[in-house]
């Protein structure tokens, strides 16, 4: 019997993962729910762009967890907390890119609960953070002993990222460095990135102090920069860098970074992806040392990347790979550390 999924949101990520359920050979995408009154009852693969799939959108909750669907996943912009709790009472299991990587010293007794409740569980995941940050940091360092560093880092042209709303009110691209000192984002990203660094630390038995390091620097235009949120004027945020520290006794041991630009021309300070460009790095101090780089996750040009981005599709596609071992896991939150190996799928004509 196919495992029944329903898909929850419709962006970038949740498109991407209908085309992923859609080519499991273990999955049925049974119900998929949105935001925008504009997409209920539209056929779900006219809003993905791939072939009619006869499932029809809709925003009705209550008729989405009556499928008695095993799966959801879950990719709205944010989450919430008790949209997700609500989800898993109902029996339904949760993967999603935006949560619940690692819940050491944190509250989850509501979650906990609904998944009590519902027999249920539910595992973050996705590339970064989540893979990058976590699974393949704590495979790699597997070949290495005495390690005293671990390092998970982004470089990106934020320029093929199709989702201006977020890139420009909540990245805060185009915006001044003055509103930039109140960006969200050093506190929405290292909500997800802190779990993936006490994910490592506590698989590696570093004894991290309790508080992360973290920066936040940015880079402003010289001169207009086109971008997808319109034009970036001098003077306005092109570029920026994200940086999350743990220390042990105040020694750096684990970092996770992130480099986002609006291209490498016309920044100041004049800052570059280096010769090896886009990329995602894991690297780990230790004897002997491990230094791996992932490509093709960036796309070929902008205009590609704005059609398909590979790094949106490549964090669907690791929450789809996810969905059969979470619905086989028991109850409650479950990390990469709980759950078995999983992976892809052969294409259809190889099967």
């Amino acid at each position: 019997m196919a495992i029944k999924v329903i898909q929850w949101a419709t962006g970038g990520v949740g498109r991407a993962a209908v085309a992923g359920i859609v080519a499991h050979p273990d999955l049925e995408l049974v119900g998929c729910w949105v935001h925008s009154a504009d997409k209920v009852g539209v056929d779900v693969g006219e809003l993905c762009g791939i072939d009619r799939l006869g499932v029809t959108a809709t925003a009705d909750v209550e008729a989405l967890l009556a499928l008695g669907a095993d799966c959801v996943v879950y990719s709205p912009i944010m989450a919430d907390a008790a949209v997700v709790a609500r989800i898993l009472a109902s029996g339904a299991n949760v993967v999603t890119p935006l949560n619940w990587f690692f819940p050491e010293g944190r509250d989850e007794s509501a979650i906990e609960a609904a998944c009590a409740a519902g027999g249920s569980s539910v595992h973050g995941t996705g590339i970064h953070p989540g893979g990058i940050t976590e699974r393949f940091p704590l495979m790699v360092s597997a070949l290495s002993q005495s390690i005293t560093h671990v390092r998970a880092e982004e470089f990106s042209d934020i320029r093929t990222y199709d989702a201006p709303g977020v890139v420009g009110d909540i990245m805060l691209f185009g915006k001044t460095p003055e509103e930039a000192e109140a960006s969200m984002m050093p506190a929405i990203l290292g909500d997800g990135f802190g779990q993936s660094i006490r994910m490592v630390g506590h698989a590696l038995g570093f004894a991290l102090d309790p508080d992360l390091q973290v920066s936040h620097e940015v880079a402003v235009a010289t001169a207009p920069i086109d971008s997808p949120i319109g034009p970036i004027g001098p003077g306005h945020i092109a570029a920026q860098k994200f940086r999350w520290v743990a220390t042990v006794r105040d020694e750096p041991v684990i970092t996770v970074a992130t480099n986002w630009f609006m291209g490498q021309e016309h920044l100041e300070p004049a800052w570059g992806f280096g010769p090896e460009g886009e990329r995602f790095e894991v690297e780990v101090t230790g004897d002997p040392p491990a230094r791996v780089t992932f490509r093709g996750w960036h796309p070929e040009s902008i205009a590609a990347g704005l059609a398909r981005n590979p790094g949106v599709v490549a964090t669907a596609t690791h929450c789809v790979s996810a969905v059969p071992a979470v619905v086989a896991a028991p109850p409650g939150i479950r990390t990469y550390l709980d759950l078995p190996a999983y992976t892809g799928k052969a294409a259809d004509h190889l099967r």
